[in-house]
């Protein structure tokens, strides 16, 4: 069986950091698979899906790190190209990825006890995102 849904979000961008959680496991319970997986993918080129322990700490690590590596203040072609300002914000979710894929073992995501399905937006400006989720299994 596949079961595909979407999740909508209104973000901040900046590397917004979303915690998704409850609205996956809504739609592995909505879809009444047992046993299979569950893949979450972000249409776009400035968001990310990754797993972490949602706590401020750790939020405000992330985005510092990513800071460092990828600072949103240097000159980027992309800038160049297209005369706008989230060349950065394309590396990022390039490094990130737009998808993440959880096992479902007897109806339940198999997350860890301090583990959390998140969603970064790393645009440089608000956003109305969609996320695809899609259920498979039996």
């Amino acid at each position: 069986m596949i079961v595909t849904d979407e999740i909508r979000l209104e973000t901040e961008g900046h590397t917004d950091i979303q915690d998704i959680t409850p609205q996956i496991e809504q739609a592995v319970a909505a879809s009444q698979v047992h046993d299979g997986t569950v893949t979450i993918f972000c249409p776009g080129s400035t968001g990310g899906l990754t797993t972490i322990e949602y706590e401020r700490g750790v939020i405000t690590d992330l985005q510092q790190i990513l800071d460092e590596m990828v600072p949103p203040d240097r000159d980027y072609r992309h800038h160049l190209r297209w005369g706008d300002d989230n060349g950065s914000s394309h590396i990022r979710a390039a490094l990130i990825g737009p998808s993440l894929v959880a096992p479902i073992v007897e109806g339940e995501l198999t997350l860890g006890a301090w583990q959390q399905i998140v969603f970064l937006d790393f645009d440089t400006r608000p956003r109305s995102r969609r996320l695809v989720v899609q259920v498979m299994g039996e």
